[in-house]
This record gives C-alpha cells, structure tokens and sequence, in this order.
C-alpha cells in the first residue's frame, strides 16, 4: 500500500539536511529572477531523466509563497502541460487535515480528544483483545489506537469513476489495490461498521494489533478515516462540508476539495503508475485518509498557515490548539523499531496527524494510486517545501531523483 511513503531502506544514502539558503532583499529583483530561473531549470533538468510525467512544487515561508512552479505533463499523450494550478490528490497528507479538523471540532466544544471513540459511533468498536480499554480520538490521531488496515481496506475501498476508455482500466494495483465498479459504492459509515464490527462483512480480526489502545504505534488508514467519520458523528456535517467551512474557504483554498464534484476537473491531472502506465481515474469510500483533490498553489497557503500556526500567528485554530496539533506524543516505548534514518520520516513521532521526523521537520509523505506527494516545514529556518507528483516512484533511481527536486528546493534563493 502506498499511502505511507518512502520510508525504510528506499531511503539509505539518498538524504542531507539542506538548510535553506538565506532570502535575497526583495527589491533585488534581477538576481531573484535569476535565482528563480536557474531553480526552474535545474528541475527541469531533473525532470528530463524521465522518471516522472508531471509534477509541481512550492517553497513557502510564514509569509507565503516563495516560488511555485509546474513541471512536465498532466496528460503525456495530449501534452497538457502541468502547472501549479493543475489538481490532483494528495494521497496521505490530507490526513493533516484531518487533525486541524479535530481541533476545531474541539474548539466548537463538539467533542474532546481523550473522549471514547464510541460516545460519538452509531455502532461500537472495540478491541477484540483488550474489550474493556476504551479508545480514543487521541489514539486515532497518533496512531495507537490498535486498528490497523486489514486486506478489505485495500480491495473494497478503491472504485472506478463511471465511463472510463477500457483500455485504460487496470482492476488491481501494485497487486494489493483492487478498483471496483462504481455502482456498488458504500458510504463511509457503512463501510467502516462493516470492517470494524464483529458481525461486520468484512470484520477480520487481524485488523487490530496485539497491544492495548495507546501502547503501540502502528500507522492506520483506517484509524484516520474513522476519525473523520467521528467529526461527521459529533458536529452534524459531513467531513467535506466541515473542512470546507472552517479550513479551505478562510484560507482561500479556491481549487481543492475532496471529490470531482466539487472540484473544476478540467485541471485535474491524469495519473500514472509509472511514466509509461496511466491509471484509471477513482474515488476511495475513505476519502479523508488520502483523497483530497488539490494543487500546489493551494498547498502553499495552506502550509504558510501551519507555519504560521506553529510559531503563534495562525488564524484558523487558537495557539493553543495549534500548540496540541504538533506536540510530539511518541515515546521510544512506542515503537518495536523506530526508523531514524530518513530526516522526513513522518512516523518517528506524531502530532495530531502530522509527522515529527528526528530531525525536527514537521510534515507528511503520502502515495496512491498514481500520486507521490510529500510536505514539511523546518522550524528553525520557517520556511517549507511541497511536491505534489502525477506518477508512482517505486525504484531506487526514481526516489534519488524525487530527493534531488525536494533538496534542490531547499537551496534556493527566492526573496
């Protein structure tokens, strides 16, 4: 499953903290085109290896966007050229919006973190091993919760949209992903009750780990999506009107949202499982886990916001909540091993879904079907970097060259 990316041996070698260089005046005006332009053409240079169709990045500070740019092809065959408006989902970094989306439901006073999951369920989870241990959102949001993904997560979860060109439509996945005809399509509810229930048609048992709530952190698709089913539960919205309300809308965040009806599919990007093999275009039942649709330019305010958050100048959560979305609530005791050798490895430690490396970067990687995507900000030097890609990396050659585009980024001269 990709939802988790680039960790473990994939990596080894490949990473060095860059730490970003420091910002020209801004009324230097020629050297900062020339620093913008010699930045574009390294990428391009990067991208002209081949592993990649199209792609876009962004380099943000507390004060917004330092440099954005599209890269390749949103459609190779129709050469549709991708650009920083182009949209597409962003796999697991829209679980970060998930956590801002608690917290907000918190501050509402509509639910409260270390509450029970199933004073908020209309059915009751528990886990199987240990009945008597409640869960809570808190475990959800840091991975510990026990619930982990079992083998429906990844057959009955991902669906075809209607009228796709047949030759074009693989029904599996890196041989673990099915896609399924649309028409028999569950609604989120239905669909976790039915994996997470005893009696539930795709309950399995080792859909749970073998430690108590809060003992273990095992990284859970399915924990996510059943928290943001739990904001759905307790303020009386649906998940994608609630983010809408209270994320998108005050951050001007005009070109994303979570399906193709809410979102202008005309920039939308065709995805690609390697540079030469496009993959179908689908929805997932547990959308809020990986399936916002978004594009770099919106990425970039959004990310300016949580730098802003983080150093007490955020405008859609309190400091004080802004301060529990980041906390680090990990031990060592956590983990059976604990990875410290990528210095972007979002399960070292965990806020309210979103990663603490080791090294102090705050963010998230994420993967799909046709999506590699990956955003962290640096605290010390307050500034932060996305790439939003339309094409699955899997190979040594192909993650060396992803690290080159992101550590390029970092050296850059923009302001």
């Amino acid at each position: 499953m990709f939802k988790h990316l680039l960790t473990g041996c994939m990596i080894l070698g490949i990473l060095s903290c860059s730490t970003p260089a420091k910002k020209l005046s801004a009324g230097n005006k020629f050297t900062v085109t020339s620093a913008r332009d010699s930045l574009t053409s390294d990428l391009n240079r990067e991208l002209g290896k081949g592993y990649f169709n199209g792609l876009a990045v962004a380099l943000v500070d507390e004060q917004g966007t330092l440099y954005e740019e599209g890269l390749g092809y949103a459609d190779k065959v129709s050469g549709k050229r991708y650009t920083e408006n182009t949209i597409q989902p962003i796999a697991s970094v829209s679980k970060t919006l998930i956590g801002i989306a608690l917290l907000k439901a918190q501050e509402l006073k509509q639910l409260k973190l270390d509450d029970p999951i199933n004073r908020y369920l209309p059915f009751q989870v528990f886990h199987p091993d240990f009945p008597d241990v409640p869960i809570t959102i808190r475990h959800l949001a840091n991975h510990t919760s026990g619930i982990i993904d079992n083998v429906f997560y990844f057959t009955r979860n991902y669906f075809l949209l209607p009228d796709q060109s047949p030759e074009i439509l693989p029904y599996t996945f890196d041989d673990t992903q099915i896609f399924n005809p649309y028409d028999s399509i569950l609604s989120l509810g239905i669909f976790l009750e039915a994996m997470l229930t005893p009696d539930g048609k795709y309950y399995r048992q080792e859909g749970f780990t073998d430690s108590r709530p809060g003992e273990q952190y095992e990284y859970s698709n399915t924990g996510a999506a059943l928290a943001a089913y739990i904001i759905e539960s307790a303020t009386g919205m649906k998940f994608d009107e609630f983010t809408d309300r209270y994320i998108l809308r005050p951050l001007g965040m005009k070109n994303s949202g979570w399906s193709f009806r809410t979102v202008d599919f005309s920039k939308h990007t065709r995805l690609y499982e390697n540079a030469s093999t496009p993959v179908p275009f689908y929805t997932t039942i547990t959308y809020p886990d990986g399936g916002f649709i978004t594009s770099v330019h919106d990425m970039a305010q959004y990310l300016t916001e949580l730098i802003k958050g983080y150093n007490g100048k955020g405008t859609i959560l309190s400091g004080k909540s802004y301060k529990e979305f980041f906390k680090p609530y990990l031990t060592e005791q956590h983990f059976k091993e604990r990875n410290t050798t990528n210095p972007y490895n979002d399960s070292y430690n965990t806020g309210i879904f979103i990663g603490l490396s080791h090294t102090g970067n705050i963010g998230h990687t994420g993967g799909d079907p046709g999506v590699t995507s990956m955003m962290f900000f640096n605290p010390a030097t307050k500034t932060g970097r996305i790439i939003i890609m339309n094409t699955n990396i899997s190979k040594q050659a192909e993650v060396n060259s992803f690290y080159n585009i992101w550590e390029r980024l970092s050296k850059s001269k923009t302001r």
